[in-house]
């Protein structure tokens, strides 16, 4: 019989990382893949975006439904509740021989805690980040510990994972998946775009995503108008926002973006874009600011420069592309004004992504069907020390 591998998916934005592996293992015909949707899938608030899985020909094996009416800290504590009781109920059922997750939110920490007090094998991408700026930061690393395969993007990243006792001959340097996108996946021409969002792209425009930042208490919406205020004081750009993430003050934040363009002509907003219009949206963009992932592992691969606000990401591996930017009015308006500069744009022109090299889920795939495969797993990890081996 063939193994199972189950793939567990929260967000619009792990989605469109996770689909090249989905359809790549599908495509192996080696595995029986079962795909489960959550968290910000199966919210209205946040576009039911499940239905974007459902329309790339990809069946769900299960919707669990974790996320509250509001974007409290405890409604976020409730919801890893209610997510570790509905993954538990769902493996008791279902057992497969993997589960594949990608980063860092809450729902994911959920799945994995389920799953490894399951006993079943965990294969984690992205692990060994840091984001000192969120609650993400201690998820990541919880979900590293508790999985048995890992993929990171960097080598600084692998190394991270060793750190905390994974034994190297199970943790993957294979790059970003995201990366693979851009560099895989047929972008949409630029008038093909404007029609498909409605809105004029002839005119210069920045892509913004602002989310919370969660370690940083009643923080995010003070940041956020400061944010929209520098946006203001900006001659000549339109601006096409994406929705904050299902974090605590999250739903104040789209809010905010709500009533901004409501009064501004040349703002859009979008709860989801979906990836294809997406990432065709930074190829033609003049920059991309806010605090999102994309800024620093996608957009370099455009050359394109990314206003960096905050702490969020903080601690993340930059391309020169990434200006690191104060989340305050001032300050973000001077890190604009050098994203516009000539001199910034030709330091850039040339700049290699320091996040993939294009094969990220041949590599992912390649490595699961040998552990798999071959039953190298041993759920009875010992901890690797560095400074002496086992």
């Amino acid at each position: 019989m063939k193994k199972t591998i189950c793939i567990v998916t929260g967000t619009r934005a792990d989605y469109g990382l996770l689909r090249p592996i989905i359809k790549r293992i599908i495509a192996s015909n080696s595995f029986e893949v079962k795909i489960v949707a959550t968290g910000m899938h199966l919210s209205e608030d946040f576009g039911l975006t499940y239905q974007e899985i459902e329309a790339d020909g990809i069946l769900l094996d299960a919707k669990i439904d974790v996320l509250q009416n509001d974007d409290s800290t405890k409604a976020m504590s409730k919801a890893i509740g209610f997510g570790v009781i509905g993954f538990a109920e769902y493996f008791d059922k279902n057992r497969p021989d993997m589960l594949v997750v990608l980063g860092d939110r809450f729902e994911i920490f959920a799945a994995a805690v389920a799953t490894a007090t399951a006993c079943i094998p965990i294969a984690h991408i992205h692990g060994g980040e840091t984001t000192e700026g969120a609650v993400d930061e201690f998820f990541r690393h919880s979900i590293s510990k508790m999985s048995y395969l890992h993929f990171t993007s960097t080598e600084q990243y692998r190394q991270r994972v060793i750190n905390m006792g994974e034994a190297p001959d199970r943790v993957f340097n294979v790059g970003a998946v995201g990366v693979e996108n851009i560099l895989s996946m047929p972008l949409m021409a630029k008038d093909d775009l404007a029609r498909s969002i409605d809105f004029d792209l002839n005119r210069p425009y920045a892509l913004v995503t602002f989310h919370p930042v969660t370690l940083e208490k009643n923080a995010a919406t003070k940041q956020f108008e400061d944010l929209l205020s520098a946006l203001d004081e900006i001659k000549g750009l339109n601006y096409i926002f994406t929705k904050a993430n299902a974090d605590a003050n999250g739903r104040e934040i789209n809010k905010k973006i709500d009533v901004y363009c409501e009064k501004n002509e040349n703002a859009i907003a979008f709860t989801s874009m979906g990836v294809l219009r997406y990432l065709s949206a930074i190829k033609y963009c003049e920059m991309v600011i806010g605090n999102s992932s994309s800024g620093i592992i996608e957009a370099p691969s455009f050359q394109k420069p990314t206003i960096n606000v905050g702490d969020r990401q903080k601690g993340r591996t930059c391309a020169k592309s990434v200006i690191a930017c104060e989340p305050n009015k001032h300050s973000i308006i001077n890190s604009i004004n050098k994203a516009r500069s000539r001199q910034f744009l030709l330091e850039i022109a040339n700049q290699k992504n320091p996040y993939s090299d294009g094969k990220t889920s041949e590599k992912i795939v390649a490595v699961i069907k040998d552990f798999l495969d071959n039953d190298k797993i041993n759920l009875k990890k010992r901890f690797y020390d560095v400074r002496g081996g086992h």
